[in-house]
């Protein structure tokens, strides 16, 4: 959870509340191996994109602009997340195959 949802107030609202994007594990997966093949302004691109995708989901399903920014932010957490775990794994790879 990030920073920005850990200071999020409940709301009365009766809008729907969506499974929060930052749980949905094959998305940020998908980012990231994405992320980890482009580089520069293509990963750029393809992130911008991709964040404002999750954006207008949120918002056609009736979140409020608070909400969904707190949702996208939380989203970027965890395939920023996700790559830092990639990339550890990779490196312990690589480390059980020179000793």
């Amino acid at each position: 959870m990030s920073a920005a949802s850990a200071t999020a107030r409940p709301t009365t609202s009766t809008a729907p509340i969506p499974f929060p994007i930052a749980r949905r594990t094959r998305v940020v997966r998908r980012c990231a191996a994405e992320l980890e093949a482009l580089h520069g302004e293509p990963a750029l691109v393809y992130w911008r994109s991709e964040c404002r995708k999750l954006a207008e989901e949120l918002l056609s399903l009736g979140c409020d602009d608070a909400e969904m920014r707190l949702q996208v932010l939380d989203f970027q957490d965890e395939v920023q997340a996700e790559l830092q775990r990639r990339q550890e794994a990779r490196s312990l790879q690589e480390n059980a195959g020179t000793a």
